[in-house]
């Protein structure tokens, strides 16, 4: 493709294919965009884990849009439908029309990763990804009802406290003693995961060996044997980036689609969100981000450069989580090179040098919201400072450099 294209297909209607489309029309393009996406409507994920599962409620309150919104937009969307192949300068359409276009964006998104334990395909067993999914989880959820969630990571955790609050009786096993570190630091971390046993969670180090039916009812296996009875198991061993198209057109992938630093993937072809995994200038392979800011930065910067624009710089990576009571967030990194100060119980740093590279707090939005801006601009900062509740993030923004 030379020049900027007059019509654009993007294959996925999660996060990134939404906000790609609209932010298209935001900057003015006026050729055709079409969103295909095999789900019946494109709507928010994270909520299926929180509130939405709290509240069962229906899928045309995670929309992103409304019909009539879309189409004033002029952005179609083709619902129910997979792509099944990527031809030259189209998609292919599980019904057999080819979808044409000047750039293809492949928004694909990730699948939960299975398990393959002896018994992970029993009716009970369940992964949390889509509606559908939480649909089926939702409806074991009856007060009293025993369900095992293997898996103590932010979908994990989120879903265990929703599923406490609807009575349930729930197990929560995980491989390692304190899970999510990497994102949240050690101290953090711990504390995040001790309330799920505070609020009444059986919390256990281990793995799921095996599900068996036995008598009327099913029983889960531990790796150390212990046996539970269970009325249903949610898997949550974290994410499986969608490449088989690119796969099958002889794209590279590499946990992911490989994709340079202006997301291109080849000529005329893209991939941004969670399947994408960038390649920097020198060669670097970076990790994908699996996060829902992360993949509108993708698609925003993406829409700037198919119009022809240079995208804002981007912010440090940014995460949240909600669970019980509290409200989770952090910016940046909390592990590699440099050390973690603590700020009282609930806010922790990671300093690298003098400066500032990660923060993670709890119920403080305001203090990983100034965080991030003291990472972004490379403000220097002292560890005593950081450390001094009474020192606020926002004045250190305004000390003279």
């Amino acid at each position: 493709m030379t020049g900027h294209p007059e019509s654009v297909v993007i294959v996925g209607g999660g996060v990134a294919g939404y906000t790609l489309a609209d932010a298209l029309r935001a900057r003015g393009f006026a050729g055709r965009v079409t969103i295909i996406d095999r789900e019946p409507a494109l709507y928010d994920r994270p909520p299926l884990s929180k509130a939405a599962f709290i509240d069962d409620i229906g899928l045309h309150d995670l929309a992103f849009s409304t019909d009539p919104h879309l189409e004033e937009r002029g952005i179609e969307v083709i619902s129910g439908r997979s792509v099944v192949a990527l031809e030259d300068g189209g998609a292919q359409l599980d019904d057999g029309r080819l979808i044409a276009g000047d750039a293809l964006v492949l928004a694909t998104g990730g699948s939960a990763r299975q398990i393959r334990f002896p018994g992970h395909d029993a009716p009970i067993v369940h992964t949390l990804r889509t509606f559908d999914d939480a649909s089926r989880i939702r409806a074991a959820a009856r007060p009293g009802a025993r369900i095992l969630v293997a898996g103590a990571g932010l979908i994990g955790a989120e879903l265990t406290s929703s599923l406490l609050t609807l009575g349930v009786d729930v197990t929560l096993v995980d491989p390692v003693e304190v899970p999510i570190v990497p994102a949240a630091g050690v101290a953090i971390a711990q504390r995040l995961h001790a309330m799920h046993a505070m609020r009444g969670a059986d919390v256990r180090i281990g793995l799921i060996s095996e599900v068996v039916r036995e008598g009327e009812g099913w029983t889960a296996i531990l790796a150390d044997d212990t046996r539970l009875a269970v009325d249903a198991v949610v898997v949550g061993a974290g994410l499986v980036p969608n490449v088989e198209l690119a796969e099958a057109a002889g794209l590279e992938v590499e946990d992911g689609i490989v994709v340079d630093e202006r997301h291109r993937v080849s000529d005329g072809i893209y991939a941004i969100g969670d399947v994408a995994r960038v390649r920097d200038a020198d060669g670097v392979l970076h990790r994908r981000e699996e996060h829902w800011e992360a993949a509108q930065h993708d698609a925003q910067e993406l829409a700037a450069l198919l119009v022809g624009e240079e995208p804002e710089p981007r912010s440090a990576p940014w995460w949240w989580s909600d669970r019980y009571d509290v409200h989770v967030e952090g910016v940046g990194r909390m592990t590699g090179p440099g050390e973690t100060v603590l700020r009282g119980e609930t806010v922790a740093f990671h300093v690298d040098g003098d400066l500032l590279v990660g923060a993670v707090s709890i119920n403080d939005t305001m203090t990983v919201r100034a965080a991030r801006r003291l990472i972004d601009q490379r403000i220097p900062v002292s560890r005593v400072d950081l450390m001094d509740p009474s020192v606020s993030l926002r004045g250190l923004l305004r000390v003279p450099r």
